[in-house]
Protein backbone atom coordinates (compact mmCIF):
# COMPACT_ATOMS: atom_id res chain seq x y z
CA UNK A 1 0.00 0.00 0.00
CA UNK A 2 2.96 2.28 0.69
CA UNK A 3 3.84 2.99 -2.91
CA UNK A 4 4.57 0.52 -5.54
CA UNK A 5 6.80 0.79 -8.30
CA UNK A 6 6.77 3.96 -6.48
CA UNK A 7 4.32 6.61 -5.92
CA UNK A 8 4.43 9.89 -4.21
CA UNK A 9 2.53 9.86 -1.00
CA UNK A 10 -0.21 12.03 0.20
CA UNK A 11 1.01 14.05 3.05
CA UNK A 12 3.20 16.95 2.02
CA UNK A 13 2.24 18.58 -1.20
CA UNK A 14 1.61 17.04 -4.58
CA UNK A 15 3.31 18.54 -7.56
CA UNK A 16 1.79 18.40 -10.96
CA UNK A 17 2.94 19.21 -14.41
CA UNK A 18 0.67 21.54 -16.32
CA UNK A 19 -1.23 19.78 -19.07
CA UNK A 20 -3.80 20.97 -21.58
CA UNK A 21 -7.17 21.44 -19.95
CA UNK A 22 -5.73 21.42 -16.42
CA UNK A 23 -5.26 24.22 -13.97
CA UNK A 24 -2.63 24.70 -11.31
CA UNK A 25 -4.27 27.63 -9.63
CA UNK A 26 -2.35 28.55 -6.53
CA UNK A 27 0.59 26.31 -7.40
CA UNK A 28 4.20 27.39 -7.62
CA UNK A 29 6.77 26.15 -10.07
CA UNK A 30 9.42 23.73 -8.87
CA UNK A 31 11.82 25.20 -11.39
CA UNK A 32 12.15 28.52 -9.56
CA UNK A 33 15.83 29.27 -8.87
CA UNK A 34 17.06 29.02 -5.34
CA UNK A 35 20.16 30.30 -3.64
CA UNK A 36 23.11 28.08 -4.54
CA UNK A 37 25.02 28.85 -1.37
CA UNK A 38 24.67 26.07 1.16
CA UNK A 39 24.65 27.54 4.64
CA UNK A 40 24.44 26.04 8.09
CA UNK A 41 21.01 26.65 9.50
CA UNK A 42 21.13 27.79 13.10
CA UNK A 43 19.97 25.06 15.45
CA UNK A 44 16.56 25.55 17.00
CA UNK A 45 16.46 26.82 20.58
CA UNK A 46 17.28 23.94 22.87
CA UNK A 47 18.63 21.81 20.01
CA UNK A 48 21.74 20.20 21.50
CA UNK A 49 22.74 18.18 18.44
CA UNK A 50 24.88 20.93 16.94
CA UNK A 51 24.92 23.10 13.82
CA UNK A 52 27.49 21.29 11.64
CA UNK A 53 27.45 17.79 10.19
CA UNK A 54 30.47 16.77 12.26
CA UNK A 55 28.79 17.89 15.49
CA UNK A 56 25.50 16.23 14.64
CA UNK A 57 27.25 13.02 13.50
CA UNK A 58 29.24 12.80 16.73
CA UNK A 59 26.10 13.05 18.87
CA UNK A 60 24.26 10.64 16.57
CA UNK A 61 27.08 8.11 16.83
CA UNK A 62 26.62 8.14 20.61
CA UNK A 63 22.91 7.34 20.10
CA UNK A 64 23.84 4.55 17.68
CA UNK A 65 20.57 4.16 15.75
CA UNK A 66 17.71 5.88 13.94
CA UNK A 67 14.31 4.21 13.61
CA UNK A 68 12.91 4.49 10.07
CA UNK A 69 9.59 3.39 8.57
CA UNK A 70 7.91 2.89 5.18
CA UNK A 71 11.05 2.81 3.02
CA UNK A 72 10.95 -0.15 0.59
CA UNK A 73 14.36 -1.16 -0.76
CA UNK A 74 13.48 -0.45 -4.39
CA UNK A 75 11.51 2.74 -3.69
CA UNK A 76 13.62 5.62 -5.04
CA UNK A 77 16.74 3.55 -4.24
CA UNK A 78 16.20 3.70 -0.48
CA UNK A 79 18.27 0.57 0.02
CA UNK A 80 21.27 2.28 -1.53
CA UNK A 81 20.68 5.50 0.43
CA UNK A 82 20.36 3.64 3.74
CA UNK A 83 23.47 1.58 3.04
CA UNK A 84 25.50 4.72 2.28
CA UNK A 85 24.28 6.30 5.54
CA UNK A 86 25.19 3.26 7.65
CA UNK A 87 28.60 2.92 5.99
CA UNK A 88 29.45 6.61 6.31
CA UNK A 89 28.34 7.20 9.89
CA UNK A 90 28.39 3.76 11.51
CA UNK A 91 24.82 4.19 12.73
CA UNK A 92 22.17 1.51 12.36
CA UNK A 93 18.99 2.40 10.47
CA UNK A 94 16.37 -0.38 10.79
CA UNK A 95 13.19 0.08 8.73
CA UNK A 96 9.86 -0.83 10.28
CA UNK A 97 7.06 -1.98 7.95
CA UNK A 98 8.72 -1.00 4.64
CA UNK A 99 5.47 -1.08 2.62
CA UNK A 100 3.45 0.98 5.10
CA UNK A 101 1.14 3.72 3.86
CA UNK A 102 1.36 7.32 5.07
CA UNK A 103 -1.62 6.62 7.34
CA UNK A 104 0.21 3.59 8.76
CA UNK A 105 3.20 5.78 9.58
CA UNK A 106 1.13 8.16 11.69
CA UNK A 107 -0.57 5.23 13.42
CA UNK A 108 2.84 3.78 14.28
CA UNK A 109 3.98 7.06 15.83
CA UNK A 110 0.80 7.27 17.89
CA UNK A 111 0.96 3.63 19.00
CA UNK A 112 4.68 3.62 19.85
CA UNK A 113 4.87 7.09 21.37
CA UNK A 114 7.41 7.12 24.18
CA UNK A 115 8.88 3.74 23.28
CA UNK A 116 12.48 3.22 22.06
CA UNK A 117 11.37 1.79 18.70
CA UNK A 118 9.03 4.66 17.73
CA UNK A 119 9.61 5.86 14.15
CA UNK A 120 11.81 8.95 14.26
CA UNK A 121 11.62 10.29 10.71
CA UNK A 122 8.46 10.27 8.62
CA UNK A 123 8.23 9.96 4.83
CA UNK A 124 4.62 10.89 4.10
CA UNK A 125 2.51 12.20 1.26
CA UNK A 126 1.29 15.80 1.08
CA UNK A 127 -2.22 15.09 2.23
CA UNK A 128 -0.95 13.81 5.59
CA UNK A 129 1.33 16.71 6.54
CA UNK A 130 -1.34 18.84 8.18
CA UNK A 131 -2.73 15.84 10.04
CA UNK A 132 0.73 15.01 11.39
CA UNK A 133 1.34 18.63 12.31
CA UNK A 134 -2.00 18.92 14.12
CA UNK A 135 -1.15 15.79 16.09
CA UNK A 136 2.10 17.38 17.27
CA UNK A 137 4.32 14.83 15.56
CA UNK A 138 6.48 17.16 13.44
CA UNK A 139 9.64 18.66 14.92
CA UNK A 140 10.75 22.02 13.54
CA UNK A 141 14.23 21.31 12.16
CA UNK A 142 15.94 22.84 9.14
CA UNK A 143 18.70 20.70 7.56
CA UNK A 144 22.00 22.41 6.81
CA UNK A 145 21.33 22.88 3.09
CA UNK A 146 17.97 24.52 3.80
CA UNK A 147 18.70 27.50 1.55
CA UNK A 148 19.20 25.23 -1.48
CA UNK A 149 15.81 23.56 -1.13
CA UNK A 150 13.07 25.29 -3.21
CA UNK A 151 10.39 27.08 -1.22
CA UNK A 152 7.76 24.76 -2.71
CA UNK A 153 9.55 21.74 -1.26
CA UNK A 154 9.77 22.77 2.38
CA UNK A 155 7.57 23.99 5.18
CA UNK A 156 8.34 27.56 6.13
CA UNK A 157 8.30 26.57 9.80
CA UNK A 158 10.87 23.81 9.22
CA UNK A 159 8.49 20.96 10.02
CA UNK A 160 9.08 19.17 6.70
CA UNK A 161 11.14 19.02 3.54
CA UNK A 162 10.26 17.23 0.32
CA UNK A 163 13.60 15.52 -0.31
CA UNK A 164 12.56 13.95 -3.62
CA UNK A 165 9.78 13.79 -6.17
CA UNK A 166 8.70 11.98 -9.32
CA UNK A 167 5.97 11.84 -11.93
CA UNK A 168 2.93 9.57 -11.83
CA UNK A 169 3.11 7.04 -14.66
CA UNK A 170 1.25 4.16 -16.25
CA UNK A 171 3.51 1.15 -15.82
CA UNK A 172 2.60 -1.84 -17.96
CA UNK A 173 3.88 -5.40 -17.90
CA UNK A 174 4.10 -5.71 -21.69
CA UNK A 175 4.82 -9.42 -21.36
CA UNK A 176 1.27 -9.87 -20.02
CA UNK A 177 -0.41 -6.92 -21.78
CA UNK A 178 1.44 -6.15 -25.04
CA UNK A 179 -0.97 -3.34 -25.99
CA UNK A 180 0.59 -0.70 -23.74
CA UNK A 181 -1.79 2.16 -22.75
CA UNK A 182 -0.41 5.64 -23.23
CA UNK A 183 -3.13 7.81 -21.70
CA UNK A 184 -5.79 7.91 -19.02
CA UNK A 185 -8.39 7.63 -21.77
CA UNK A 186 -6.78 4.40 -23.01
CA UNK A 187 -7.32 2.73 -19.63
CA UNK A 188 -11.07 2.60 -20.28
CA UNK A 189 -10.63 0.15 -23.15
CA UNK A 190 -12.29 -3.28 -22.63
CA UNK A 191 -9.00 -5.10 -23.27
CA UNK A 192 -7.78 -3.87 -19.85
CA UNK A 193 -10.56 -5.55 -17.88
CA UNK A 194 -9.35 -6.33 -14.35
CA UNK A 195 -5.84 -5.08 -15.09
CA UNK A 196 -5.64 -1.39 -14.10
CA UNK A 197 -4.20 -1.26 -10.58
CA UNK A 198 -4.38 1.69 -8.23
CA UNK A 199 -1.86 1.30 -5.43
CA UNK A 200 -4.10 1.13 -2.39
CA UNK A 201 -6.85 3.39 -1.06
CA UNK A 202 -6.40 7.14 -1.80
CA UNK A 203 -7.76 7.92 1.65
CA UNK A 204 -4.69 6.22 3.12
CA UNK A 205 -1.97 5.89 0.49
CA UNK A 206 -0.14 8.73 -1.24
CA UNK A 207 0.37 7.03 -4.58
CA UNK A 208 -3.34 6.32 -4.87
CA UNK A 209 -4.17 9.89 -3.85
CA UNK A 210 -1.86 11.14 -6.58
CA UNK A 211 -3.54 8.90 -9.16
CA UNK A 212 -6.93 10.48 -8.39
CA UNK A 213 -5.54 14.01 -8.78
CA UNK A 214 -3.75 13.08 -12.02
CA UNK A 215 -6.95 11.58 -13.41
CA UNK A 216 -8.77 14.78 -12.48
CA UNK A 217 -6.26 16.87 -14.45
CA UNK A 218 -6.73 14.55 -17.43
CA UNK A 219 -10.51 14.93 -17.34
CA UNK A 220 -11.09 18.65 -17.09
CA UNK A 221 -10.42 19.06 -13.39
CA UNK A 222 -7.81 21.07 -11.52
CA UNK A 223 -6.11 21.33 -8.15
CA UNK A 224 -9.26 23.14 -7.02
CA UNK A 225 -11.63 20.52 -8.48
CA UNK A 226 -10.56 16.90 -8.28
CA UNK A 227 -14.09 15.47 -8.52
CA UNK A 228 -13.47 14.46 -12.17
CA UNK A 229 -10.74 12.14 -10.87
CA UNK A 230 -13.09 10.39 -8.46
CA UNK A 231 -15.69 10.10 -11.23
CA UNK A 232 -13.03 8.65 -13.54
CA UNK A 233 -12.20 5.83 -11.13
CA UNK A 234 -15.89 5.20 -10.50
CA UNK A 235 -16.26 4.68 -14.25
CA UNK A 236 -13.18 2.42 -14.40
CA UNK A 237 -14.72 0.28 -11.67
CA UNK A 238 -18.08 0.14 -13.47
CA UNK A 239 -16.29 -0.95 -16.64
CA UNK A 240 -14.60 -3.75 -14.68
CA UNK A 241 -11.09 -2.48 -15.40
CA UNK A 242 -10.08 -1.33 -11.90
CA UNK A 243 -8.42 -3.41 -9.21
CA UNK A 244 -7.28 -1.98 -5.88
CA UNK A 245 -4.43 -3.87 -4.23
CA UNK A 246 -1.15 -3.11 -2.51
CA UNK A 247 1.36 -2.93 -5.34
CA UNK A 248 4.30 -4.54 -3.62
CA UNK A 249 7.38 -5.97 -5.29
CA UNK A 250 5.99 -9.47 -4.73
CA UNK A 251 2.70 -8.55 -6.41
CA UNK A 252 4.52 -7.11 -9.41
CA UNK A 253 6.86 -10.08 -9.81
CA UNK A 254 3.98 -12.56 -9.48
CA UNK A 255 2.25 -11.02 -12.50
CA UNK A 256 -0.70 -9.94 -10.37
CA UNK A 257 -0.26 -6.37 -11.58
CA UNK A 258 -0.47 -6.06 -15.38
CA UNK A 259 -0.92 -2.27 -15.27
CA UNK A 260 0.08 -0.08 -12.31
CA UNK A 261 -0.54 3.59 -11.65
CA UNK A 262 2.61 4.61 -9.81
CA UNK A 263 5.71 6.77 -9.70
CA UNK A 264 8.37 6.79 -12.36
CA UNK A 265 11.17 6.37 -9.80
CA UNK A 266 10.34 2.94 -8.46
CA UNK A 267 10.94 1.04 -11.67
CA UNK A 268 14.70 1.41 -12.01
CA UNK A 269 15.18 -0.44 -8.71
CA UNK A 270 12.90 -3.27 -9.80
CA UNK A 271 14.45 -3.74 -13.22
CA UNK A 272 16.96 -6.51 -12.31
CA UNK A 273 14.23 -8.61 -10.68
CA UNK A 274 11.81 -7.91 -13.54
CA UNK A 275 14.41 -8.95 -16.09
CA UNK A 276 15.08 -12.15 -14.18
CA UNK A 277 11.35 -12.89 -14.14
CA UNK A 278 11.21 -12.33 -17.89
CA UNK A 279 8.94 -9.29 -17.61
CA UNK A 280 9.17 -6.27 -19.89
CA UNK A 281 7.80 -3.32 -17.89
CA UNK A 282 7.21 -0.15 -19.85
CA UNK A 283 6.77 3.10 -17.93
CA UNK A 284 4.94 5.89 -19.72
CA UNK A 285 3.98 9.33 -18.46
CA UNK A 286 0.38 9.65 -19.70
CA UNK A 287 -0.13 12.18 -22.47
CA UNK A 288 -3.38 13.58 -21.09
CA UNK A 289 -2.75 14.08 -17.39
CA UNK A 290 0.82 14.71 -16.27
CA UNK A 291 1.18 14.89 -12.51
CA UNK A 292 4.24 14.94 -10.30
CA UNK A 293 4.54 14.78 -6.55
CA UNK A 294 6.83 14.45 -3.58
CA UNK A 295 6.93 12.87 -0.16
CA UNK A 296 7.62 14.98 2.91
CA UNK A 297 10.30 14.03 5.41
CA UNK A 298 10.03 15.18 9.01
CA UNK A 299 11.87 14.57 12.26
CA UNK A 300 9.35 13.24 14.77
CA UNK A 301 8.90 15.03 18.08
CA UNK A 302 10.13 13.14 21.16
CA UNK A 303 12.38 10.99 18.96
CA UNK A 304 14.36 8.46 21.04
CA UNK A 305 17.47 9.26 18.98
CA UNK A 306 16.98 12.93 18.06
CA UNK A 307 20.47 13.61 16.73
CA UNK A 308 20.50 10.47 14.58
CA UNK A 309 17.11 11.53 13.20
CA UNK A 310 18.55 14.94 12.29
CA UNK A 311 21.58 13.32 10.72
CA UNK A 312 19.38 11.08 8.56
CA UNK A 313 17.37 14.06 7.32
CA UNK A 314 20.59 15.90 6.47
CA UNK A 315 21.85 12.82 4.64
CA UNK A 316 18.71 12.68 2.48
CA UNK A 317 19.15 16.23 1.22
CA UNK A 318 22.95 16.14 0.97
CA UNK A 319 24.77 15.64 -2.35
CA UNK A 320 25.25 11.98 -1.46
CA UNK A 321 21.59 11.43 -0.66
CA UNK A 322 20.50 13.35 -3.74
CA UNK A 323 22.71 11.23 -5.98
CA UNK A 324 21.21 8.15 -4.34
CA UNK A 325 17.73 9.33 -5.27
CA UNK A 326 18.90 10.05 -8.82
CA UNK A 327 20.26 6.53 -9.13
CA UNK A 328 16.77 5.28 -8.32
CA UNK A 329 15.09 7.57 -10.86
CA UNK A 330 13.77 10.09 -8.32
CA UNK A 331 14.31 13.83 -8.68
CA UNK A 332 16.02 15.29 -5.59
CA UNK A 333 14.80 18.54 -4.06
CA UNK A 334 18.19 20.13 -4.77
CA UNK A 335 18.04 19.19 -8.45
CA UNK A 336 19.00 22.73 -9.56
CA UNK A 337 21.99 22.82 -7.21
CA UNK A 338 23.24 19.48 -8.50
CA UNK A 339 22.85 20.71 -12.07
CA UNK A 340 24.94 23.76 -11.21
CA UNK A 341 27.64 21.50 -9.76
CA UNK A 342 27.67 19.31 -12.87
CA UNK A 343 26.67 16.23 -10.85
CA UNK A 344 23.76 15.18 -13.07
CA UNK A 345 25.45 13.25 -15.84
CA UNK A 346 23.69 11.99 -18.99
CA UNK A 347 23.83 8.49 -17.52
CA UNK A 348 22.05 9.65 -14.36
CA UNK A 349 19.53 11.71 -16.33
CA UNK A 350 18.55 8.62 -18.34
CA UNK A 351 16.60 7.37 -15.30
CA UNK A 352 14.55 10.58 -15.05
CA UNK A 353 11.50 11.96 -16.83
CA UNK A 354 12.31 14.36 -19.66
CA UNK A 355 13.80 17.73 -18.80
CA UNK A 356 10.70 19.35 -20.27
CA UNK A 357 8.46 17.38 -17.92
CA UNK A 358 10.60 18.23 -14.90
CA UNK A 359 10.61 21.93 -15.79
CA UNK A 360 6.81 21.96 -16.04
CA UNK A 361 6.14 20.47 -12.61
CA UNK A 362 4.40 22.69 -10.08
CA UNK A 363 2.89 22.13 -6.66
CA UNK A 364 -0.62 22.76 -5.35
CA UNK A 365 -0.94 24.72 -2.16
CA UNK A 366 -1.50 22.97 1.16
CA UNK A 367 -5.03 24.38 1.14
CA UNK A 368 -5.70 22.73 -2.23
CA UNK A 369 -4.26 19.42 -1.01
CA UNK A 370 -6.35 19.48 2.16
CA UNK A 371 -9.48 20.29 0.17
CA UNK A 372 -8.78 17.40 -2.22
CA UNK A 373 -8.19 15.03 0.68
CA UNK A 374 -11.47 16.04 2.31
CA UNK A 375 -13.40 15.40 -0.91
CA UNK A 376 -11.76 12.00 -1.46
CA UNK A 377 -12.45 11.03 2.15
CA UNK A 378 -16.10 11.95 1.68
CA UNK A 379 -16.77 10.57 -1.81
CA UNK A 380 -14.38 7.65 -2.47
CA UNK A 381 -16.37 5.25 -0.32
CA UNK A 382 -19.84 5.76 -1.81
CA UNK A 383 -18.62 6.37 -5.37
CA UNK A 384 -15.79 3.84 -5.79
CA UNK A 385 -15.08 1.61 -2.78
CA UNK A 386 -18.67 0.78 -1.83
CA UNK A 387 -17.83 1.57 1.78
Amino acid sequence: MRRLIPAIAAGALLLAACSSGSSDSGGTSSAAPESSAATSAAPAPGDTCGSTIDEIAAKAKEEGQVNLIALPDTWANYRGIIDSFVEKYGIQAPVMNPDASSADELTAVETLRGQPDMPEVLDIGPSFVQQAKDAGYLESYKPLVWDEIPESLKGEDGTWVGAYYGVLAIATNATIQPNVPKSWADLKKPEYEGQVTINGDPREAGAAFAAVVAAALANGGSYDDIMPGIEYFAELKKLGNLQTIDVTEAAVLSGEVPIALDWTYNFPGLKPALDEAGFDFQVIVPSDGVYGGYYAQSVVTEAPHPCAARLWLNHLVSDEGALGYLEGGAIPARYAALLDKGLITPEVAANLPSAETIAAISFPTQEQVDKAKALITEQWGPMVADQ
